[in-house]
């Protein structure tokens, strides 16, 4: 099993844990360094060789960005996700703009957490990296992976399709796909793919 090496960057102890803890029962994904500040990182980065920093948006001593920006002319070799409480579309673009893989927002499941970082150290991740450069997910409160879910329903995946692509039960794909029906105010796939058609969520409509 490859070992996947990460380094936390987040001023927030209780986020750092969080992370720490979500990952803990995971065997292949290894956290390797941690920073708090971001004039710390690329010292952590350098001791550490990681192959993914997790890497808050906000820092004390150095911006994300200007960390991100660093990172990928002296480290390009490693991947870097930007993590943030803000879901501005605007913020999330200049991040991936600036070489971000993509922008997680801290409101994400713990339980997709490990998941999605398999995905993006093997490059698989695509959806992930746009799903909050869109407005209308935004403003229908949809998280990254809630609107991820809604693209491959409107592509006409079924919940074990969704659930074998993205290295989760079937059970977490239901419960997030309720989860999205309610936000959306839908009763169930159909409606769920014509709402994701009609506002630009999905590249064809699949129902």
């Amino acid at each position: 099993m490859r070992q996947v090496r990460i380094v936390v960057a987040d001023d927030h102890g209780l986020i750092r844990e969080a992370i720490r803890l979500a990952l803990e029962p995971e065997p292949d994904l290894q956290i390797v360094g941690e920073a708090e500040r971001g004039d710390e990182v690329m010292a952590r980065v350098r001791q550490s060789c990681p192959d993914l920093v997790l890497l808050d948006i906000k820092m004390p001593g150095m911006e994300g960005l200007e960390v991100l920006r660093r990172l990928r002319a002296e480290c390009p070799e490693v991947k870097v996700a930007m993590l943030s409480a803000n879901d501005d579309p605007a913020v999330a673009a200049e991040a991936l703009q600036r070489g971000a893989v993509c922008y997680l927002g801290k409101r994400i499941d713990p339980a997709t957490l490990g998941p999605t970082i398999r995905q993006i150290a093997e490059g698989t991740l695509m959806d992930e990296a746009m799903a909050l450069t869109s407005p209308p997910a935004v403003e229908a409160g949809l998280s990254p992976r809630e609107t991820q879910m809604l693209k491959r329903l409107a592509e006409g995946q079924s919940n074990r399709k969704i659930a074998s692509d993205l290295w989760l039960s079937e059970h977490t794909v239901k419960y997030h796909l309720t989860n999205v029906y309610r936000k959306i105010g839908v009763k169930g796939r159909t409606e769920a793919a014509r709402y994701a058609f009609e506002h630009a969520l999905a590249d064809r409509f699949s129902a």
